[in-house]
């Protein structure tokens, strides 16, 4: 598979009309074909099944490149598999190289799906995501609450992942202060799912800084609390 036949198979369900929505929706410049995601969800997966981890991890290097939205998703989708044997360590450099280039919620939230896993198979990996929260890129300090989202879900987590969890509800703390949307949401989406599995957590963190927060995300944050 070479990404020309890949982008070929893409461009066969290409339409126009749906391109241009999608570049007024997602306000980021680069080409569009309008391919919807089950189509490259049914694309990926038989590209997955035929590929060796080397070769997705090639694949999802060349469509990033391009810069097409449709083959952003798909590079990323490639490498959105609980298990990449005998080595995923390719696949997750591939992937946190991606940070600088988010520039959309979208394409960065589904690389950081295909991230999560890789996280997940590697937790001392969350070493390297610190760094991304004193990054001067929003999306790259984004990133670093979306790809952990996992610890906040677990119902039975372990002393590692307690450990992790209340990590990144210090990254979450320390963005309290930022006022960009994106990174408020961030923050909300991380505490409000928390709130489902980890209630004293939760309360705890809006205790301490829910009034600090824009009014959308403290609310959005105490959902279901």
């Amino acid at each position: 598979m070479t990404p020309e036949d890949a982008l070929a198979q893409i461009a066969e369900h290409a339409d126009p009309q749906r391109a241009e929505g999608a570049r007024a929706y997602h306000k980021a410049d680069r080409p569009y074909l309008g391919v919807p995601n089950p189509v490259l969800n049914d694309l990926t997966r038989a590209w997955r099944a035929d590929l060796d981890a080397d070769g997705r991890v090639s694949l999802a290097r060349d469509l990033w490149q391009t810069n097409i939205y449709e083959a952003r998703i798909a590079a990323a989708k490639l490498l959105t598999t609980a298990r990449i044997r005998p080595d995923d360590s390719a696949a997750w450099a591939l992937i946190a190289s991606w940070t600088p280039d988010f520039d959309s919620w979208a394409i960065a939230d589904h690389a950081c799906m295909a991230g999560q896993k890789r996280l997940q198979e590697d937790p001392l990996r969350v070493d390297q995501v610190a760094e991304w929260t004193r990054s001067e890129h929003m999306w790259t300090r984004r990133a670093a609450l979306v790809i952990t989202l996992p610890w906040a879900k677990q119902n039975f987590p372990k002393p590692q992942d307690l450990e992790i969890r209340d990590r990144v509800l210090g990254w979450a703390a320390s963005y309290v202060p930022d006022r960009d949307w994106f990174i408020q949401k961030a923050i909300a989406w991380w505490v409000r799912d928390l709130s489902k599995h980890d209630r004293p957590r939760a309360e705890a963190f809006l205790a301490a800084y829910g009034d600090a927060m824009k009014p959308f995300a403290r609310k959005e944050a105490g959902k279901y609390l």
